[in-house]
């Protein structure tokens, strides 16, 4: 019988070891400073890697690692365990949120989820609004307010054109619009771009089902397919507004009122070299002392502008023609902020036109993109036409000195829409193959095919509304009179010298004695049948000069 003379390996010769000692291997993941064998070991237990002062019975240790081999064991090799732990309380991960309603919705049995809709396809679209914006607050969806998209959209999920599916978050489909305006302001056009199904199961007419369904100060134009990256804001050429406006607020200052004092005070206060010629303003109005407030205003809108006075309106609205730095005519910015630059393709003073005893003016504004608070460009014009200060005082509130301009009343300003011609460019070489049923055919976004339509909307639902506020409530009166009221000297720019004085500079991290302070009411659209704010407006006051984030000023603009 042959013998084996082959040395056992190193793992036979453990298990000899183990099963003649009775101790079984230690863990791998113990460190090898935790077994090194004493100096006086014996060779069998160095061979095995015990140390001398185990014990010669198994351990309770190794008993337990020998009963859960399995189980994930920590540093010391004991089995690593959750007992006592909440599982609730595991990061459940980053989850998306809604941007419309973020009310905890809880948990939901399996008895209680519903079977999911069948996927219709959806198509990047273009929709074409116009709305009276009175009893909104502002065009973009926002959490727990009335908004013009919120509208829309909750229409859109009742008809089906978005699905259920993405009804909690508008993110989903890409939600977005060619101008963000600010609340109670009207648009005549406007685009939203969202993906949206245009083929709905019951629904013949989707734009007849949309109107249905909105409320008669919102409506529908259409809509068109566009390219899928279509976005309304970005591809946007320029946008037209127009300003309304009685002509009355033209008129020169009352005799002894604090603007008035004020600026005389300060054109005393200068050196003799440095005064201005004295000038002979129209103030025949004036010369008629009326008993009430209501008897001032029945006169005012009697009142007819001056040849003189339009011709300085329209060459002080040539001012804004071109590139500019705006940065007075918005908030929260400073003069060396480059997205301050904005181009102005051209502004218009169309004539005079009476409607009742009133006579209007109305101004349009071209341009490729307006800032935040545009009515104080409005508002630069007025108050610079009707006091003797002269046209350059434009090109001052362009440079870097920082003064107060107030904001116009929000009445009177309406979006007449979006202009895509670059778009419309593009695909039209597109479309020059193809016919408008095929599926890459992409129509143009074009307001004109409803122009009939839209008059009449502007006619009944903003025209007709701005009039009748103005004729029940004077807000335009109101506004003129805050003007004049003031005693401070902010509005110090306003002289006959055409510079601005340091006292009316605004400097950073400075108090200002006396400040200007514009009221909310002047932000407001919608009055009552008695002339009252609508419960929506009731917190008449001051407003806050509270600081805009840049990227929060950004999403404002359009």
């Amino acid at each position: 019988m042959d013998t084996d003379t082959t040395p056992p390996s190193p793992t036979s010769a453990k298990r000899l070891l183990e099963e003649s000692s009775g101790i079984p291997s230690l863990p791998k993941r113990l460190k090898l400073s935790d077994h090194q064998p004493s100096k006086d070991a014996d060779p069998i237990s160095a061979a095995s890697g015990a140390t001398s002062h185990l014990p010669v019975e198994p351990s309770e240790k190794a008993a337990e690692l020998e009963k859960s081999p399995k189980k994930k064991r920590d540093a010391a090799g004991f089995p690593k365990s959750r007992k006592g732990k909440d599982k609730d309380n595991r990061n459940p991960g980053r989850k998306r949120r809604g941007t419309r309603n973020e009310e905890s919705k809880g948990e939901t049995s399996l008895e209680q989820v519903e079977p999911k809709e069948s996927r219709l396809p959806k198509r990047q679209c273009a929709l074409l609004l116009g709305f009276c914006g009175s009893q909104y607050s502002g065009m973009q969806i926002q959490p727990n307010v009335r908004t013009i998209e919120n509208v829309v959209f909750d229409v859109l999920v009742k008809i089906g054109a978005v699905s259920k599916d993405n009804a909690d978050d508008p993110v989903k489909v890409n939600i977005g619009r060619a101008a963000r305006t600010d609340a109670g302001v009207h648009a005549a056009g406007n685009v939203v771009s969202l993906k949206m199904i245009t083929t709905v199961p019951g629904v013949p007419n989707l734009v007849e089902s949309v109107n249905a369904e909105l409320p008669p100060d919102i409506r529908l134009w259409g809509y068109v397919r566009v390219q899928n990256k279509f976005n309304a804001r970005l591809l946007c050429d320029s946008r037209k507004y127009t300003y309304f406006f009685p002509t009355y607020i033209l008129l020169p200052p009352k005799f002894g009122c604090n603007l008035d004092r004020v600026l005389k005070g300060y054109a005393a206060s200068l050196p003799p070299s440095s005064r201005p010629v004295p000038s002979k303003p129209d103030t025949s109005f004036w010369t008629i002392d009326d008993a009430t407030k209501e008897d001032e205003l029945r006169r005012k809108r009697e009142w007819r502008v001056k040849p003189d006075i339009l011709q300085k309106l329209r060459i002080i609205a040539k001012k804004y023609d071109g590139t500019h730095n705006f940065h007075n005519f918005t908030v929260g910015r400073v003069f060396s902020d480059r997205s301050n630059q904005r181009h102005m393709k051209k502004i218009e003073v169309a004539d005079p036109v009476v409607y009742g005893n009133t006579e209007w003016i109305s101004v349009v504004f071209h341009g490729q993109s307006f800032m935040l608070h545009q009515r104080k460009m409005m508002s630069g014009m007025i108050l610079t036409a009707r006091l003797e200060v002269p046209e350059s005082m434009i090109d001052e509130l362009f440079g870097p000195p920082i003064v107060f301009i107030p904001k116009m009343p929000s009445l009177g300003l309406l979006l007449e829409g979006p202009i895509y011609d670059s778009y419309n460019s593009k695909i039209a070489k597109v479309n020059e193959t193809l016919q408008p049923t095929d599926a890459e055919y992409r129509p143009p976004i074009d307001f004109g095919i409803h122009a009939a339509a839209i008059e009449e909307f502007k006619q009944k639902h903003i025209y007709d509304n701005m009039r009748l506020v103005e004729d029940r409530n004077g807000l335009f009166d109101q506004w003129i009179r805050a003007v004049d009221s003031y005693a401070g000297n902010d509005l110090l720019y306003l002289n006959p010298r055409g510079i601005i004085p340091e006292i009316a500079k605004i400097k950073k991290d400075q108090r200002r004695e006396n400040p200007f302070r514009e009221r909310k009411l002047f932000n407001c659209t919608s009055f009552t049948t008695e002339g009252q704010l609508t419960e929506k407006s009731l917190d008449d006051g001051e407003e806050s000069d509270t600081a805009i984030e840049k990227r929060t000023l950004l999403d404002t603009e359009g």
